[in-house]
């Protein structure tokens, strides 16, 4: 019990603040990028930037729930981790100037484009359905807290 309550305490990540209200830290670097030339490698760097910038949130974050503002789903996967007390990053597709990019990024990374794209503990875990089956079947904690592990035994050896 006592590593529970050292694993989850903090606050939830509802949303990373940056220039622009809503945006996470990254989605200013990914929309200032490749923008000023026309070749095609900064095309393709325009290309990779949602992918690369996705991975880098997923290793940086225990839970990562990819979400729409209006999506009902959305909205019940976030209070699932809330009501858990599990600290959580959200990142809102719908207030990104190029959330179409990072869902196309979404979809090839789990075959859907539906949200929430949810991910714990580095793996994609399905969307709000598959997560609150986890969650009855007694596996989501678990996930978790493997993580919070992890993190903390990285931070012991740091």
């Amino acid at each position: 019990m006592l590593l529970r309550g050292a694993a989850l305490a903090g606050t939830r990540l509802v949303r990373s603040r940056s220039g622009r209200a809503g945006w996470p830290d990254w989605a200013a670097e990914v929309a200032a990028s490749g923008m000023e030339s026309n070749t095609s490698s900064s095309l393709e760097n325009l290309a990779t930037a949602p992918l690369n910038q996705i991975q880098e949130t997923i290793s940086d974050n225990c839970v990562v729930i990819f979400s729409k503002t209006s999506c009902s789903y959305c909205t019940m996967a976030k209070k699932l981790f809330h009501d858990m007390n599990v600290n959580y990053k959200v990142v809102e597709l719908d207030l990104l100037e190029y959330g179409n990019q990072f869902q196309d990024a979404l979809y090839k990374m789990t075959g859907e484009r539906t949200v929430p794209r949810i991910f714990v503990n580095g793996t994609f875990i399905g969307g709000a359905t598959d997560t609150h089956r986890l969650h009855k079947e007694g596996k989501l904690l678990p996930l978790v807290h493997q993580c919070y592990l992890k993190k903390s035994k990285r931070k012991e050896f740091q």
